[in-house]
């Protein structure tokens, strides 16, 4: 494919990224600053995101996309050439060339996945903020009792995390509101700006989740972004789960940690531009196997050692809790790079 050709006609469809996939991946929706869509084949789901806005070039670029499914990844001439069938370069460039030149429709109001208008509550990522900045420090209160008997003692660098005593809950939109205490967690962008919270909440003496049908819920921004511990540089380690990515932490206090919260957010983080090794902290289950396969993918296409980080059992809180925590020191030993082992490893 030339070189320059493709870089230009890149560059000037991801200033029209939302139009390229309203016309493309029309089965898809917009949610936030990303289109969610089945694949790069416009099948309906939301496995796919494509960045709707960022710079022109690199990693973050807008237009840039993933597949969490399928691990396949690009730009949007990659995915005008998926889209439409085509191979020759000359005939995707010029479908390229006759879309730009198309009158672009106005954009349509924001959709869910499932079709819905977006419910934008006024001002979601100030209430998160607002919760986080009502929560106390979680030293000696609830949430580090539900972390202590998951076997997570050590919250050096938690700062992420607080406890509320009284936050609301509502067990569905017609249902009455509760108040239970939580564990806070702020979701945090590159440059560190909140962009949400995450709630836990809790059984009344800490041991333990609320018997409620869905003790954890996320609010605001999280696609691409999340629960930081520590400040990644060169090195970081992400997981799904709070607890999970807390558990090899134990071991591991200097090393910077992210939680996604989820598969499908996992596979959607976005990289510091000074990484240089990424590890993965893998859940064992069919979400988190295309999780990590594509997050090794895309770290890898932009030149980032990824290293997949596998559990005993169903994920490494499993581990600590089951096996200990000498045993799950033993375990990262074996697979940190010589650098890091050096570096991060307590003892």
């Amino acid at each position: 494919m030339p070189h320059r050709d493709a870089s230009d006609l890149a560059i000037r469809l991801g200033r029209e990224a939302e139009a390229v996939c309203r016309h493309y991946l029309s089965s898809g929706r917009k949610t936030g600053n990303y289109w969610l869509v089945g694949d790069v084949r416009n099948t309906p789901g939301r496995s796919m995101f494509v960045r709707l806005a960022g710079p022109e070039t690199g990693g973050g670029a807008a237009g840039r996309w993933s597949d969490a499914a399928t691990a396949e990844h690009g730009d949007l001439l990659d995915l005008i050439r998926k889209a439409t069938g085509l191979f020759d370069f000359k005939d995707v460039a010029a479908e390229a060339r006759r879309f730009l030149a198309l009158p672009r429709p106005d954009p349509e109001p924001g959709l869910s996945p499932d079709g819905r208008p977006l419910r934008r509550a006024p001002g979601s990522r100030q209430a998160a903020r607002r919760l986080f900045a009502m929560a106390e420090p979680i030293g000696g209160t609830l949430a580090a009792t539900y972390l202590a008997g998951r076997a997570i003692t050590c919250l050096s660098g938690t700062g992420a995390l607080r406890f509320h005593p009284r936050c609301y809950y509502r067990p569905d939109e017609h249902g009455p509101t509760e108040t239970r205490p939580a564990m806070i967690a702020a979701v945090t962008d590159l440059a560190g700006r909140q962009t949400g919270a995450h709630r836990t909440w809790l059984a009344a003496d800490g041991l333990g989740k609320a018997p409620i049908a869905t003790p954890r819920r996320a609010m605001g921004e999280l696609l691409g972004h999340g629960v930081r511990f520590g400040v990644a540089d060169d090195v970081l380690a992400v997981g799904e789960g709070i607890e999970t990515v807390l558990s090899p932490r134990q071991v591991l206090p200097g090393m910077p940690m992210l939680a996604a919260l989820s598969a499908a957010h996992l596979a959607a983080v976005l990289f510091p531009p000074t990484l240089r090794r990424l590890y993965v902290l893998c859940d064992r289950d069919p979400a988190g196997d295309r999780a990590r396969d594509s997050l090794l993918a895309r770290a890898a296409s932009l030149g980032i050692e990824a290293i997949a980080l596998v559990p005993v059992g169903g994920d490494f809180n499993d581990d600590l809790r089951h096996f200990g925590l000498q045993a799950l020191q033993a375990a990262l030993k074996d697979a940190l790079h010589p650098d890091d082992r050096h570096r991060f490893l307590k003892g």
